[in-house]
């Protein structure tokens, strides 16, 4: 049975938002509560998928680099959520969305250069069964680029 996050849940997971390293027992004490309970709530999340805690690369490190952001258009809107499929079976891609408005799906992905990009959606996203077409664009400067994106806003 999954339930719905209480302010203690809401708080740990703040916490380990800004740093998931942070001990359980430093949580407790912040929040005032028992560093078993912090450990016990972790584990429910956890297990409920309510959470995942994991490491992310960081983008500004990686100079010889590029955030590609890859817009698809489907053959038929039929065939979005099986194309979106086949696309999540792709390592090298590290989001995919069915989206609404511009396209039908996004795909985010890093490359080389715009050479390696061409090439990535030629060879492995153009030749996918009802892929239409697709516009590219590619991240050049991050302004902000906050990890912790799960919030929703209020």
């Amino acid at each position: 049975m999954r339930r719905e996050l209480d302010q203690c849940d809401l708080a740990i997971v703040e916490r380990l938002s800004r740093d998931a390293r942070v001990s359980n027992r430093e949580i407790a004490e912040q929040l005032g509560v028992t560093e078993g309970t912090v450990r016990s709530r972790v584990k429910r999340m956890e297990h409920e998928k309510q959470i995942r805690l994991t490491a992310v690369t960081n983008i500004d490190r990686f100079h010889d680099a590029a955030l590609a952001y890859i817009w698809i258009e489907v053959e038929r809107s039929d065939q979005t959520r099986d194309v979106a499929g086949r696309l999540a079976g792709i390592n090298e891609l590290g989001f995919v969305g069915v989206m609404l408005g511009r396209a039908d799906i996004l795909v985010i992905t890093m490359v080389r250069n715009a050479e390696h990009l061409a090439r990535f959606v030629h060879k492995r996203i153009s030749v996918i069964d009802g892929v239409r077409g697709t516009q590219s664009t590619l991240g050049v400067n991050f302004i902000k680029h906050d990890y912790r994106m799960a919030r929703i806003v209020g």
